[in-house]
């Protein structure tokens, strides 16, 4: 009997650790997002928490999964990179955006902006210094993170909503293998097609060709992408760290010569698996870990 209770206490900690581990979704518009076409789960923009256990730095970052503005790739580009930067005792936070064809622009933007108020209004409550939240996002993701970081604001200060109340600007990104332009000839036009429709306006083409909205106020930058990616053109993070250099914004880059679109955080693919330590050390470098 003494063991039995032993055995159930054990199972019964181990329960408990295990439901303290489990992140909590939520909505980030309870009453419904702006714009919202139905009530379905693709309407409804949520974000999940993982909360580091250990908050070695009050860093907090906002994870933006790719899948080219039609799908999300939660697993690897969000729920694996949430625990990885658990482990340097950064909190995450995975945003699930609204997607093309239904939506367009701007509500996947409203979408990112709102994730970066939420996090900033409860930075007390997850342990994180307000002005250390980050975004990172991959391909169509990276597209979306890098137009959060190029098209932001103050905050309404004087709204109903205290979250309304916070700057969407992040702190600084995180870009992986990202879209950036629209322009041909090196636009990924599945992206653009998703989140603007097949015949956009021109003008708003140029709007979310991130590369040409950079300025001196655009936060700083990681850049990772592979030379002969065959699915998003290398010149678009060049292109980037080009208009960054430009407006003296910090950033740094790293081009490796061979490697897949969509890796992730590369831990199957030994020529890659190196740009996690890279980025571990620029976020050092800045005081982020």
């Amino acid at each position: 009997m003494l063991m039995m209770n032993r055995f159930f206490l054990a199972f019964l900690l181990g329960s408990m650790c295990l439901a303290a581990q489990t992140p909590k979704t939520i909505l980030l518009w309870p009453d419904g997002a702006p714009g919202a076409q139905g009530d379905a789960d693709i309407d409804k923009p949520d974000l999940t928490l993982y909360i580091a256990s250990q908050n070695k730095v009050p860093t907090g970052i906002i994870v933006c999964p790719g899948g080219g503005y039609v799908h999300l790739a939660m697993s690897y580009e969000g729920t694996d990179v949430a625990k990885w930067l658990n482990t340097m005792g950064i909190s995450a936070f995975v945003l699930k955006y609204r997607l093309g064809p239904k939506y367009h622009h701007p509500a996947e933007l409203d979408d990112a902006q709102r994730a970066i108020r939420y996090v900033r209004a409860h930075a007390a409550e997850f342990g994180i210094d307000p002005h250390h939240i980050g975004i990172w996002g991959f391909s169509a993701g990276g597209h979306l993170a890098s137009t959060a970081g190029t098209h932001f604001d103050n905050g309404t200060p004087n709204s109903a909503d205290p979250i309304d109340r916070e700057s969407s600007r992040p702190d600084f990104m995180i870009l992986a293998y990202p879209v950036i332009t629209f322009e041909e000839p090196y636009a990924h036009r599945g992206s653009r097609d998703a989140l603007l429709g097949p015949n956009p306006d021109p003008a708003l083409v140029e709007l979310l060709s991130n590369e040409e909205q950079v300025t001196k106020d655009t936060p700083p930058t990681f850049l990772f992408h592979t030379s002969d990616d065959p699915v998003v053109p290398v010149q678009n993070s060049v292109l980037f760290y080009l208009a960054l250099r430009r407006a003296g914004v910090p950033a740094e880059m790293h081009i490796y010569e061979h490697g897949r679109h969509g890796v992730g955080l590369a831990q199957d693919s030994p020529e890659l698996s190196t740009w996690p330590t890279l980025l571990a050390n620029w976020l050092k470098l800045r005081g982020l870990r």
